[in-house]
């Protein structure tokens, strides 16, 4: 397996060599913002925080175990919820990361969230290198969101 993970770019992509026939449909971004997510019929409103996002799907970090097959409703600050089924959920040291595949959503918004997201990134990136903050995801979206939000498109 050949992993490439750049704090340059800010993405990963997986590709499987010599007896693995899988490669990943989608690069992932590696991203730290908030997300809320409803996991239905359990509970609603959890905060929790990106590890990557890709048009296929997105991961984050859990601080409980999320059963495979459930369905899962997330929110990206600034950006409309979607839908999608938790496909993998692994327990890392103290906690759980969840993999998320979207359901139903166009592919021109799937872009426009994962861009969104690109830019909140960059903008943090930004920040540190011309002023030497170093904000948070959730931070830098805030900062972001006040500056820019309103020339992106929607």
């Amino acid at each position: 397996m050949f992993l490439y993970n750049s704090e340059l770019t800010g993405f990963a992509h997986y590709i499987y060599y010599a007896g693995g026939s899988y490669m990943r449909k989608h690069i992932r971004y590696i991203s730290d913002l908030p997300i809320h997510y409803d996991l239905y019929d359990v509970f609603s409103d959890k905060k929790e925080y990106l590890n990557n996002i890709g048009t296929g799907g997105l991961s984050f970090r859990s601080s409980i175990f999320i059963e495979s097959g459930m369905l899962i409703s997330i929110c990206i600050q600034f950006v409309k919820p979607v839908d999608g089924i938790v496909v993998w959920c692994k327990r890392i040291e103290d906690h759980f990361d969840v993999g998320v595949k979207f359901l139903d959503i166009s592919g021109e918004f799937k872009v426009r969230m994962v861009d969104m997201v690109c830019y909140v990134e960059h903008y943090k990136k930004e920040v540190f290198n011309n002023e030497g903050r170093k904000l948070s995801g959730e931070e830098a979206a805030l900062e972001w969101n006040k500056k820019y939000a309103k020339d992106f498109p929607s």
